[in-house]
């Protein structure tokens, strides 16, 4: 799920705009699976990924994890 193109595109972005904060936008039943799982929580500690949890059926935002 996490894939090289997001870091890839973070660290393009930190060096053309570092003062830009890069959220990974994640669907809410994907973060509720995927994103519980201990491979994916070490993820996002080792990465430090800024994730907004949104209901793609609802159309918002359901959280936002720094």
């Amino acid at each position: 799920m996490l894939d090289r193109q997001f870091l890839s595109y973070r660290l393009a972005l930190k060096n053309d705009q570092p003062e830009r904060i890069l959220y990974l936008a994640v669907p809410l039943d994907i973060y509720k699976t995927f994103f519980q799982l201990e491979f994916s929580q070490t993820a996002i500690q080792e990465y430090q990924l800024l994730l907004i949890v949104y209901d793609p059926i609802k159309e918002v935002i359901v959280q936002w994890i720094k």
